[in-house]
């Protein structure tokens, strides 16, 4: 149902910026939709917070990608070690070479990039934060960062739902990395 009202909202859009822009309400197959759906297109506001939004997306999707890689490629090389003993140095190796080579970006980020991080991290990887960091680092640790991360008003165990991040996912589409 929720697919379908999204659906309905967005090509009302669509015929309202084509066809019927000056109108104040849509009638579409016995369903009228309220008159912010035409107002929206004509309020700067919006369209700030929407550039903003692609700017943050812009600057937080090569790090997901490169996180979704690095992860297949350590779960591939875990596999092929023989002892759990080669397993835990090779996953400290690899956690400290992404550090030195992503903690300086990764702290410059703003609350709201890190949040997009987070959901982007789940679309590309398919687990949250928090999986991933108790999968790796055990629970404590995936504990400890999920209490700090609340306190920036984040969440590691938050999902990527296509339907809810509509935008992020359609400014994706627009950058071409789908």
């Amino acid at each position: 149902m929720k697919k379908y009202l999204v659906f309905i909202i967005l090509f009302s859009v669509f015929l309202c910026k084509t066809k019927l822009a000056a109108q104040d309400s849509l009638k579409l197959q016995g369903i009228v939709l309220p008159d912010f759906i035409v107002k929206a297109q004509k309020d700067p506001e919006y369209e700030k917070k929407y550039q903003r939004l692609v700017y943050n997306v812009k600057k937080v999707l090569p790090y997901a990608k490169m996180a979704s890689f690095r992860f297949q490629m350590m779960e591939q090389n875990l596999q092929l070690l023989p002892t759990e003993k080669a397993k835990k140095e090779y996953l400290k190796r690899t956690e400290k070479s992404i550090k030195d080579q992503f903690m300086d970006d990764l702290y410059n980020l703003t609350q709201t990039q890190g949040r997009i991080l987070i959901k982007l991290l789940y679309r590309e990887t398919g687990k949250t934060g928090y999986e991933l960091l108790q999968e790796y680092r055990g629970n404590f640790t995936a504990w400890y960062w999920q209490g700090m991360a609340k306190l920036f008003n984040a969440n590691l165990k938050e999902e990527f739902d296509p339907i809810e991040d509509w935008q992020i996912e359609q400014i994706i589409k627009q950058l071409g990395f789908e």
